[in-house]
């Protein structure tokens, strides 16, 4: 039985309704032209003015070859061709077409030297279709940016962005799989020093339209920079209000000193990598004790005023399965947990060489996070609650008109302007007090409330007439006996204010001068509104350049602002830059600093304590990894798949007279004779005797010496 206040609020509902009509007609005669604000030297745009890319399919789009741009890169790397090459030609360029295929959205491409290749974009034609269909068109175009702009085919043409990325450092405490930038593995250390560090924020600001993003701090893993503190203060000095780090969290669960500093530093979010729940399901990550750290991190970090942002990559058939643990972990912990990113696999980094059957095995996409939510926790539907990211850019321009005039204003709102193919989200109201969980868009007509908005932002009435048309929307299009139990529409008005500072009301500051006080006045609120998000970063099998061209994810290097994509896959800027950029070779580097720790092969973090204060159901814990790899014969990693076509060449060299046995004697008496130099036993006849071939424990050598490969060690 509906509350009283739910009939009243219906009865408002209809009343708004009833005044939009009035509304929304007089705002059509003669709006006003869009204000400049002091952040852009272009006018904010109207709706009908927004250009978008092609989309919907079938479709042609710009591509590249999978095998092709590996070899160029190396090229460029070994000084065979000059990096300027990926400025003045479209070197590794193939056209792609976006098809459907057997109910499956689907790219399409050949080379002409290295044949046809295709990928799976989508397992479900309306949900993507709904993608395509809400989003609201892309920002202003980029200027003032020509310096920092400038990479051929893979520059960044529109709006600002959402996060700046910047890479600390290259090392890493950990060796995984997957891993998209090789941690550890490329032989050389790239790390910033401190007037890089300054300079690329310094030429952040630069850009225009100049909106706030969140500056995040990444590596390798970026507390093992010496500056990181320094970072996260001098990014707060420059006026970003939202920094945080992409960490493994394990600095921060040994100390919860250090997660202190950071928040005193300005630190505001942690990116914290996240698989599963349970040690079991973090397992391929190869630290023993995974599990325990997130939880002590978390833990610190909520403590010392820092938010969690568990990061979660998702590998078909390695952790899929995690998807409505890891929701239901953040539906038990809403005063903690706001957000969740999940970030299905990208093949490139140690993955880029992926044999067909692995990739196809274990490619994930948006559609299978939006189903897997449905199926694993009945939350949500695909093709209702879940919008692009982009979408909640009308609501940013909304914002942007709203304080476009204000005399203090030299920021643009974070303005999610990427393409609908690259990320999407769901947003779930929780009552922090009883758990209730409701999708936002099962009481809040999505699609509508974004059109109606957009005719009160392309009115440009000024501030009070552009606030009572927020209103309005907002109470036309709520449905109050669709709202959790004790959900008022007063509470969702508030949540609007809060995040977008209509009324100038302090729920809490968030600029450079928020204190923990701040923190904790925000967190009274007694809602959370939990987004799920799901960012796919592309590699070179789904490659799109019209995807490419409006990222929201810039990496700040010495080389300019590039997109995360033409960054880490792409080709492959990352190598290019890192190289360029060298720091030190590891040699040198071990020579003058000596060698990090790091957590690999089971290796378990020593923490003080690992006790927490984090609800964590018994029934979602995983105890075993997920086998569906197992099953099929399909190896879990590169190195797994590294392994197995070292022995299917060792047995094509053996040929087919020669057993298993015989091999592996042969191996272990060839490495005591020629690594040991031992003399080989040998029989009265002359013959080596097949028991004097293995070990006393009954171990070939060559079996030993793989075990001892398993084990990585630093710099290794």
């Amino acid at each position: 039985m509906h509350k009283p206040i739910k009939y009243v609020e219906k009865a408002v509902t209809y009343g708004a309704k009833g005044i939009w009509f009035a509304f929304e007609r007089l705002n059509r005669v003669k709006p006003n032209p869009s204000p400049t604000p002091k952040w852009s030297d272009k006018p904010l745009l109207k709706s009908f003015e927004k250009s978008k890319p092609p989309l919907g399919w079938p479709r042609a789009t710009d591509s590249l070859c999978p095998k092709c741009v590996p070899e160029i890169r190396q090229q460029i790397l070994d000084g065979h061709l000059p990096h300027e090459v990926l400025l003045n030609q479209k070197v590794g360029e193939i056209k792609a077409t976006i098809v459907e295929m057997d109910g499956k959205i689907m790219m399409v491409k050949e080379c002409p030297k290295h044949g046809r290749f295709e990928d799976v974009m989508s397992i479900d034609t309306e949900f993507s279709q709904h993608l395509e269909e809400v989003f609201p068109g892309r920002d202003i175009r980029a200027h003032n940016d020509e310096k920092l702009h400038n990479h051929g085919s893979s520059t960044v043409k529109y709006g600002r962005g959402s996060v700046l990325t910047i890479d600390l450092t290259n090392r890493c405490n950990m060796m995984c799989d997957p891993c998209f930038m090789d941690a550890n593995q490329v032989g050389f250390v790239h790390e910033l020093q401190w007037e890089e560090i300054k300079q690329m924020l310094d030429n952040a600001i630069t850009i225009k339209p100049r909106r706030q993003m969140s500056v995040q701090f990444s590596g390798g893993e970026p507390t093992l920079s010496p500056y990181f503190l320094d970072a996260v203060r001098y990014a707060r000095k420059v006026g970003y209000n939202s920094v945080q780090a992409a960490t493994n969290g394990i600095e921060f669960a040994k100390s919860f000193e250090f997660a202190q500093q950071a928040v005193e530093a300005g630190m505001r979010y942690a990116y914290l990598q996240f698989d599963g729940i349970g040690n079991a399901a973090n397992a391929h990550r190869k630290v023993g004790n995974l599990f325990d750290v997130k939880l002590k991190a978390i833990d610190n970090l909520h403590r010392a005023g820092c938010e969690i942002v568990p990061v979660v990559t998702i590998v078909n058939g390695i952790n899929n399965e995690q998807v409505g643990r890891i929701i239901q972990f953040a539906l038990d912990n809403p005063k903690k947990i706001g957000f969740l990113s999940f970030q299905p696999v990208s093949f490139t980094g140690r993955d880029e060489a992926v044999t067909d059957d692995r990739r196809k095995a274990q490619r994930y996409t948006l559609s299978h996070l939006a189903h897997d939510v449905k199926n694993q926790t009945g939350l949500g539907e695909p093709r209702r609650d879940w919008f692009p990211i982009s979408f909640m850019s009308t609501f940013s321009d909304w914002a942007d008109l709203m304080h476009a005039d204000d005399a203090n204003n030299n920021w643009g709102q974070l303005s999610c302007g990427c393409h609908p193919n690259c990320g999407t989200g769901m947003a779930i109201m929780i009552d922090k007090e009883t758990k209730e969980a409701v999708p936002v868009t099962a009481f809040l007509h999505g699609d509508q409330l974004a059109k109606d908005i957009a005719k009160v932002n392309d009115a440009a009435r000024g501030k009070f007439l552009t606030s009572v048309g927020m209103a309005l929307c907002l109470m036309k299009n709520y449905d109050s006996f669709k709202s959790p139990t004790h959900f008022k529409l007063m509470d969702l008005l508030q949540k609007f204010d809060k995040n977008y500072n209509v009324t100038g009301k302090n729920y809490g500051k968030v600029g450079p001068e928020r204190t923990i006080d701040d923190v904790m006045k925000r967190r009274k609120d007694r809602w959370n509104f939990l987004f799920i998000a799901g960012m796919w970063f592309q590699d070179l099998f789904n490659y799109d350049f019209r995807r490419t061209e409006q990222c929201i994810i810039p990496y700040a290097t010495q080389e300019g602002e590039i997109s995360f994509c033409a960054y880490n896959t792409g080709v492959g800027w990352r190598n290019i830059i890192e190289k360029m950029h060298m720091t030190a070779t590891l040699t040198k580097w071990y020579d003058e600093h000596g060698r990090h720790e790091i957590f690999a092969g089971g290796k378990n973090v020593k923490m003080e304590a690992s006790d927490h204060n984090l609800i964590l159901r018994e029934g979602i814990v995983t105890t075993e990894e997920q086998h569906d790899l197992d099953k099929l014969g399909i190896a879990k990693n590169s190195r797994e798949e590294k392994l197995r076509a070292r022995d299917a060449k060792q047995k094509e060299a053996r040929g087919p007279q020669m057993n298993d046995e015989a091999y592996n004697a042969r191996m272990a008496a060839l490495y005591r004779e020629v690594v040991l130099k031992e003399k080989p036993a040998q029989s009265e006849n002359g013959f080596i005797p097949l028991g004097a071939l293995s070990k006393p424990n009954g171990n070939s050598a060559p079996a030993a010496v793989e075990a001892r490969e398993a084990e990585p060690v630093a710099g290794d």
